[in-house]
């Protein structure tokens, strides 16, 4: 899911052969076991220490050959809380960027008492972004626009053999590798929008080495209903989150879902999924969707410009569209190659998941379209959900499926935190999220859109946060 900073058992096994974890300093404990390596200071970021973590490209040992991640910690070794492991989002975005920026400028008062540690996941990053540069520049940091067929072949052809190497298996086994190179028993792990996805199943595989979880913008971590990669929930809470904004004072005085339904059938399949994309992006300059000056020469209010659509005049809308064009973002910022195999390694799907032979996936997708009901998908239609960049990116991705993690999250503390007006993460999957975990708390922020605790305007989800951290 997208996070601009600027925006089982199996899997247990993964580290058992590794040796004894490293020393507080970073030191090895034995040597054979995972260390961070070349520790130096973060360039420009004063406070921190950068170094690099060496993994196996396959903790299951069917491939060989390692990674090399970058890792950045705080230098307050010594904090009175430990560690708290910070997880980024996308898949695709790199986290050692970020660390002052979280630690220092939007949680200050945690990492007063927390070691803040972040890393840049495999296939992220200025040491390992995947490149596949058609995919890159036709879809980049956008999980709904929809690539060419063509961009998937590069990308299958760049990756080649390391596909499924990127999924969150392989990623939480990382995690535990960094865990024994801090050497640290338990550690606090938090988790902004995709990096919730991977901080649940952290929780899920290591159950003995979390003390807290903090889930931010969250995506469910296991799928039963097989329906996520469709992005139904998110498509049907538009409604719910358009008609809200238009009851903040002055009320729009019509139905702004009633609108994008319109829009969205009396114009092409393409538009539907480009006015879904443009939708999730817009979030991010406005989260109260009404705000002209949103986008410069006063071309905001989504809201305002759907309803002229409808009534005959789309070029507000047009603007909008344009203005929030996906594509062209710099690889080690984003890379939209990990993006498509961790998503799709991760996902289930109408056809099964990622080793599912191709030929026959359509045919599956269709039928499994035609079976869910279309106010399902309402505002949007079965079209909308065929074409968006998950389904048209992974009918045609074969990989290595990731092993899929427990059910039922460890009964540790967990504070789930979602904002009402997220349309990347809707609330209804921090909702689906907390009934998996004995001990959670969701906590609601009225108003605030995706990425919580790196994007509210306000200071409601940071405060829960705080709270909950410091207790």
């Amino acid at each position: 899911m997208r996070s601009r900073v600027l925006i089982a058992a199996a899997v247990t096994t993964l580290v058992a052969g590794l040796a004894g974890p490293a020393s507080a300093t970073g030191a090895p404990r034995h040597a054979a076991g995972p260390t961070l390596a070349d520790p130096r200071p973060c360039p420009g970021e004063p406070g921190f220490t950068c170094s690099t973590l060496t993994v196996p490209l396959d903790h299951r040992g069917r491939v060989p050959g390692t990674l090399d991640l970058r890792v950045a910690t705080a230098d307050n070794a010594d904090a009175p809380k430990g560690t708290l492991l910070f997880l980024t989002g996308g898949p695709g975005q790199p986290g050692v960027p970020t660390i002052n920026r979280i630690a220092n400028q939007r949680l200050p008062e945690v990492a007063r008492q927390y070691r803040f540690v972040m890393l840049d996941q495999r296939g992220t990053g200025e040491l390992g972004a995947i490149d596949c540069p058609q995919l890159q520049a036709q879809v980049g940091s956008s999980d709904i626009a929809a690539p060419t067929p063509a961009a998937v072949k590069e990308c299958s052809d760049i990756v080649g053999d390391r596909k499924g190497l990127y999924g969150t298996e392989q990623t939480v086994a990382d995690y535990e590798s960094l865990r024994q190179a801090l050497g640290v028993d338990t550690m606090v792990v938090d988790g902004v929008s995709y990096g919730s996805f991977t901080a649940a199943r952290y929780a899920a595989v290591h159950p003995t080495h979390v003390r807290k979880v903090v889930l931010d913008s969250v995506l469910p971590h296991v799928d039963p209903q097989a329906d996520d990669g469709l992005y139904i929930v998110g498509m049907h809470a538009e409604a719910r989150v358009l008609r809200d904004a238009c009851q903040a004072a002055p009320a729009c005085g019509f139905d702004p879902a009633e609108d994008l339904a319109w829009v969205v059938r009396h114009r092409s399949d393409a538009d539907g999924v480009r006015i879904f994309d443009t939708m999730v992006s817009y979030e991010f300059a406005d989260p109260t969707y009404r705000n002209p000056d949103a986008l410069p020469g006063g071309q905001g209010d989504i809201v305002g410009a759907l309803h002229a659509a409808r009534h005959g005049d789309s070029s507000r809308l047009d603007a909008i569209i344009a203005a929030f064009k996906p594509g062209g973002d710099d690889v080690a910022s984003y890379s939209s190659g990990l993006h498509i195999d961790a998503f799709c390694s991760d996902g289930v799907f109408p056809w099964g998941r990622s080793d599912t032979p191709l030929s026959g996936r359509q045919t599956a997708l269709d039928r499994g379209l035609r079976r869910i009901d279309a106010s399902r998908f309402w505002p949007y239609t079965r079209a909308t959900a065929a074409g968006s960049g998950f389904t048209q990116e992974c009918l045609r991705w074969r990989s290595r499926p990731s092993a899929e993690p427990p059910a039922r999250l460890p009964n540790v503390p967990i504070l789930l935190v979602n904002g009402d007006h997220d349309l990347s993460t809707p609330m209804e999957w921090a909702v689906e999220e907390a009934r998996h975990a004995p001990n959670g708390r969701l906590v609601i922020v009225k108003g605030a859109s995706h990425s919580v605790q790196n994007r509210e305007l306000g200071h409601a989800g940071r405060d829960a946060v705080i709270a909950f951290l410091g207790g």
